[in-house]
C-alpha cells in the first residue's frame, strides 16, 4: 500500500509540475508587449477585430481644414489566468490486514501529456503603403467663352522730338565802294615792279637806250604784254624827251597817266544785275578748272547783296560732288537760295530750273554756276553752248563772266579767246592777283580782247571780291608819292 502512495505521489507530482509549465508559459507569452505600431498601419495580432477600412478621403478644396487620421486600433484583450488544479486530499483507504507479499510491480509512469507547442508568433505585417487619395472625376467645365479683349482707349502717339536746325547766323556785307582802296595794300608784290622799280629808272639822271631796255623787261614781266608794253615805252620815251626828267612826282604823274590809258577807263566795268523786264538778270559764270571759279561765284552773290540785289544761285556744276555743297554753303551766309540737282544731272536742266526758280521768287539776279572746263575740250565747250541756248529760253543772258587765276599769266589770255567764242563773254573776274607780281595782266586781257576787267580778287576772305577801278588800281601798283 505504501508503494502505491508513493507512485501517486509522484504521479501528481509530475501532473502538477506540467500544469505548471504549461501555464507559465501561457502567462509569459501574454505579459509579452505587443509589438511597435507602424505610423500609418497599426500591426493586428491574433483574435482581434480588424478596424474598418477607411474611407477614400475627398480631396478637400483649397481652404478645406486637414484630414483627421483614423484613430489607432484597441490592443488586443488579455485572456484571464487559468486557475489552477486543486490537489485532491490522500484517500486513505481501510487498514487491512496485511496480504502475503505481492512482488513489486515495475512503477507505471503516466505519459506525460506534452505541452502542446507554442503558436508561432505571427510576424508583424508589413507596412502597408499609403494609397495615394483617390480623387474623385472632376468634370470637365465646358469651354468658357473667349473673353473680349480689353478696350484699350487709342493712345495718342507723341511724335518725336524733331531737331531743329540751326540756322547759320545770315551775314550783311559790307559795301562794295571803295573795297580796292581798302586792300592796295595786297598789290605789294605788283607795287615792287611798277612803282618801285620803273620809277627807280625812270629817275635817273640819264635816260639812254639800256634805261629804256630795262623798263620794257620790267612790263613785259609784270605780264603787261609786248603789243601793250611797246605802246606804254614809246609814250614815254617822247614825252620824257620834250618834257625832260623831272622829279620823282612828275614821272609817277607820267607813268600813272600811261598805265590808266592802256586799262582804258572808258570800258563799262558795271555788272548788269538788275531785272529786266520783269525778269531776273541772268549771270553764266564760267572758266577752267582751279580758277577759283564756284568760290568767286559766292563771292560775287556777296558783291550783289552788299550793293542791295537779292540773288539766287543756280548749282548748275554737277560733274564736281562737292561744287554744290560748297556754293550751298555760300549762299547760307547771305540768306540766298541755291538750286541743285543729283550728281552727274544735265547741267543745263539745272541752269533752266535755277532761273525758273528765280522768275517764281521774283530775285534781281540769278547767279549760274558752270563746271570747270578745259578750252582745248570740244565736247565740254560744246556742253556750255547748250546750257546758253536752254537758259535763253527764259529771257537773255545778262552777262557770261570768265574766271580766270591771274598766276597763269600769258595763258590766260589763250583761255580767254576760246571762251569768248563759245559764251559771249562780257567781262573778266581775276582771281589771286594779290599772290603774283604779274599784276599787268589786267592790260594785257584788255588789250587783246578788248573786254573789260570787272572784278578782283585779292586775298581768301569772304569780301577780298573788289570791283575794278582803274584809277585806285594804278595807285597801288605805284605806290604812295
Amino acid at each position: 500500500m505504501e508503494p502505491l502512495v508513493v507512485i501517486l505521489s509522484i504521479l501528481a507530482v509530475l501532473v502538477l509540475g506540467g500544469v505548471g509549465f504549461v501555464v507559465a508559459q501561457r502567462t509569459r507569452r501574454q505579459q509579452l508587449p505587443p509589438p511597435p505600431a507602424e505610423k500609418t498601419t497599426q500591426t493586428k495580432p491574433p483574435q482581434v477585430r480588424k478596424a474598418p477600412p477607411a474611407k477614400p478621403v475627398e480631396k478637400a478644396p483649397p481652404s478645406a481644414p486637414p484630414v483627421k487620421k483614423a484613430p489607432p486600433t484597441k490592443p488586443a484583450v488579455k485572456a484571464p489566468p487559468t486557475k489552477p488544479v486543486e490537489k485532491a486530499p490522500p484517500a486513505v483507504p481501510p487498514v487491512e490486514k496485511a496480504a502475503p507479499p505481492v512482488e513489486k510491480a515495475p512503477p507505471v509512469v503516466p505519459p506525460v501529456e506534452k505541452a502542446p507547442p507554442a503558436k508561432p508568433v505571427e510576424k508583424a505585417a508589413p507596412p502597408v503603403e499609403k494609397a495615394p487619395p483617390v480623387v474623385p472625376p472632376v468634370e470637365k467645365a465646358p469651354p468658357a467663352a473667349p473673353k473680349a479683349p480689353p478696350v484699350v482707349p487709342p493712345v495718342e502717339k507723341v511724335a518725336p522730338p524733331v531737331e531743329v536746325p540751326v540756322e547759320p547766323e545770315v551775314e550783311q556785307p559790307a559795301p562794295t565802294a571803295g573795297r580796292l582802296v581798302r586792300l592796295r595794300a595786297r598789290l605789294a608784290r605788283s607795287q615792287n615792279v611798277f612803282g618801285k622799280g620803273l620809277l627807280a629808272v625812270l629817275s635817273r639822271d640819264k635816260l639812254d637806250d639800256d634805261a629804256w631796255d630795262e623798263v620794257e623787261e620790267s612790263l613785259i614781266g609784270a605780264d603787261v604784254g609786248v603789243k601793250a608794253t611797246a605802246d606804254i615805252v614809246a609814250k614815254l620815251r617822247e614825252r620824257t624827251r620834250v618834257l625832260g626828267t623831272g622829279t620823282t612826282k612828275q614821272l609817277r604823274a607820267l607813268l600813272s597817266e600811261e598805265l590808266t590809258t592802256a586799262l582804258d577807263p572808258s570800258l563799262d566795268r558795271s555788272l548788269k544785275a538788275s531785272p529786266v523786264d520783269g525778269k531776273p538778270a541772268v549771270i553764266l559764270i564760267v572758266g577752267v578748272n582751279g580758277a577759283g571759279k564756284t568760290t568767286t561765284c559766292g563771292k560775287i552773290g556777296r558783291v550783289l547783296i552788299a550793293d542791295g540785289h537779292s540773288v539766287v544761285f543756280g548749282a548748275a556744276d554737277t560733274f564736281r560732288a562737292a561744287a554744290a555743297e560748297q556754293l550751298s554753303t555760300w549762299a547760307s551766309r547771305v540768306g540766298a537760295e541755291v538750286v541743285r540737282g543729283a550728281e552727274g544731272a544735265d547741267p543745263a536742266a539745272v541752269a533752266f530750273d535755277a532761273v525758273k526758280k528765280g522768275i517764281e521768287s521774283g530775285v534781281d539776279t540769278v547767279l549760274v554756276d558752270t563746271a570747270g572746263r578745259l578750252q582745248n575740250k570740244v565736247g565740254l565747250m560744246d556742253e556750255l553752248g547748250k546750257i546758253k541756248r536752254v537758259v535763253e529760253k527764259h529771257g537773255p543772258i545778262s552777262e557770261t563772266l570768265l574766271i580766270l587765276d591771274a598766276t597763269a599769266g600769258q595763258n590766260g589770255l589763250s583761255q580767254a579767246k576760246v571762251f569768248t567764242e563759245v559764251a559771249n563773254v562780257t567781262g573778266v573776274v581775276l582771281t589771286k592777283l594779290d599772290g603774283t607780281a604779274k599784276g599787268g595782266i589786267v592790260i594785257a586781257v584788255q588789250q587783246a580782247l578788248g573786254i573789260p576787267v570787272k572784278l578782283v580778287g585779292l586775298g581768301e576772305g569772304p569780301d577780298d571780291l573788289a570791283p575794278f577801278d582803274v584809277h585806285a588800281f594804278v595807285n597801288a601798283l605805284l605806290g604812295d608819292e
